[in-house]
């Protein structure tokens, strides 16, 4: 169900909602009845005076009806009125039922004579022959105009041209006539001339849907994603070295094999030197150059190994971890010391009333964890280990009874395990188990955000080692490009590590 995501559905439900509307417009188009429609504006209406005794304005086009020169024309309006088929459907002359010998009435509200009318700007001249010869326009004094029955197909339209006399101009006119399956009604327009749409409402509005739609689903497709690996690679690749820092890399194996067909990316934890070596060991084997090997280390590797090319990873944080049934939250870092050095051998030194022998667990010779608890902060090597099972010491001369383990994790379940039990972990691994907790370190504890700024001892920059320079187009480049961009940064921070990459990282990482 990878592709059940939010941005899916999202982009699932939008086209679904653009194939309704349309099936819907197509529905209303076939089902719904369009209407027959004749509308009418004025787009002209002025007074005039005497200047209507000179005859017609210039450039009017006559085919029935004539200005007659009137004695009396000092209110006198002109007024040119546009009739329009702008309706879905064409009007015949079997559509005017209102009356025998005329279609339409042009009535002048508020003016009492009807003194010329011209027929004028057809939408095609073959409209002018729908006014039959004997048409003249009403007679002299009429108050309103009977229009013949003018077949109008859609979008056709003409003007009459009017004088009037005998009221003011702005006067309301209304045109009024009964058409089979529509109506007669006023529109409107913004210019004299304009067009009725090219499309229907309908077909406006399922337009504009479909392009919300269409720029809704753009914009999904083209929203930021992380991007994948860059130049993934086939084949097989092994990670070995520092099991503190294994669970990242675990994780972030099966994300590129999941984004990268045809890769297998291998998690061998075995400890920092451990992994130094399993590296070196492989290139002075390999005969085709840089081996598909990666080692990580927590801190740098110990000397002996030229070949080996380093880059930093990550900051990681590490912390003590004590047995929940000791009372302790915080150790300074001389107590610390004498605990390790053997001078503190039970807890009620640090903890009056409290009769528990320490117990000291340990990883082996060859964890970088431990590595970097000596150097920064015992500023010494560890005693030497004196118990096997942890619980019971083997050398009765012992100061105090310290184990070795393999692993990070067999340490966080022996000190859960074992009462007055004390180790050391990195900073992700101790914080979803059960019957241990953290310590902090003069009081100052491992925070993630407060790297570089607390004084915090007890972490390390994590390096990823190879053997000589891998290839640029090999699955270990590939992988380390990986680790160390885009997603892979998401993953580290994620296990409570700082990636050098990022701007505080990169300062850190550079102070060593």
């Amino acid at each position: 169900m990878d592709w059940l995501t939010a941005e899916n559905l999202i982009a699932v439900l939008t086209a679904l909602l653009g194939v309704l509307v349309s099936t819907g417009a197509v529905w209303y188009e076939r089902r719904v009845p369009h209407q027959r429609r004749v509308g009418y504006r004025v787009q002209l209406d002025t007074a005039i005076g005497n200047a209507a005794a000179d005859g017609a304005p210039t450039g009017a086009v006559v085919r029935r009806g004539f200005f007659n020169a009137s004695p009396d024309l000092s209110d006198a309006t002109l007024v040119l009125l546009r009739i329009e088929n702008d309706g879905a459907l064409s009007i015949t002359r079997e559509h005017y039922t209102d009356g025998d010998d005329h279609g339409l009435t042009v009535e002048f509200g508020g003016r009492r004579h009807v003194k010329a009318v011209v027929v004028t700007a057809p939408d095609h001249p073959r409209l002018l022959s729908h006014f039959p010869d004997t048409w003249t326009g009403p007679a002299e004094g009429a108050t309103s105009i009977l229009l013949p029955k003018v077949p109008l197909n859609r979008g056709s339209h003409y003007k009459l041209l009017v004088l009037l006399a005998g009221g003011p101009i702005g006067s309301p006119v209304t045109v009024d006539g009964n058409i089979a399956e529509g109506h007669v009604h006023l529109n409107h327009s913004t210019t004299p001339d304009d067009k009725a749409p090219v499309f229907s409402r309908v077909a406006r509005t399922v337009t504009v849907v479909l392009t919300v739609c269409v720029v809704a689903l753009a914009a999904i497709i083209v929203r930021e994603q992380e991007p994948p690996p860059i130049g993934c690679a086939r084949g097989t690749l092994t990670v070995t070295g520092s099991t503190a820092f294994a669970p990242v890399v675990r994780e972030l194996a099966r994300k590129y094999e999941k984004d990268c067909e045809g890769a297998t990316v291998v998690v061998e934890a075995h400890g920092s030197t451990a992994g130094i070596r399993a590296l070196a060991e492989a290139g002075a084997k390999s005969a085709k150059g840089s081996p598909a090997v990666v080692a990580l280390s927590d801190g740098r590797k110990p000397g002996g190994y030229p070949q080996l090319r380093e880059s930093m990873v990550a900051v990681s944080l590490f912390t003590l971890v004590v047995h929940d049934g000791i009372p302790v939250d915080d150790l300074t870092l001389d107590e610390i010391r004498r605990v390790y050095r053997g001078e503190i051998t039970n807890w009620s030194t640090l903890v009056p009333g409290l009769d528990q022998p320490v117990l000291l667990v340990s990883r082996d010779a060859g964890s970088g964890t431990r590595e970097v608890f000596q150097r920064r902060v015992l500023g010494r090597n560890e005693p030497a280990h004196s118990s096997r099972d942890c619980e019971h010491a083997d050398d009765p001369e012992a100061e105090v009874i310290r184990c070795e383990l393999d692993s990070t994790e067999q340490v966080l379940a022996t000190v859960a395990r074992l009462p007055g039990a004390i180790g050391y972990t990195e900073l992700r691994s101790g914080s979803g188990l059960k019957g241990l907790h953290r310590v902090a370190i003069d009081g100052r504890r491992p925070v993630l955000e407060e790297l570089g700024e607390s004084g915090y001892p007890y972490r390390e920059i994590e390096f990823a080692y190879t053997w000589g320079e891998p290839p640029a187009d090999s699955l270990t480049s590939s992988f380390l490009t990986y680790l160390n961009r885009g997603s892979g940064q998401d993953v580290v921070r994620t296990h409570g590590h700082l990636p050098c990459a990022t701007p505080k990282g990169l300062r850190i990482c550079g102070d060593g």
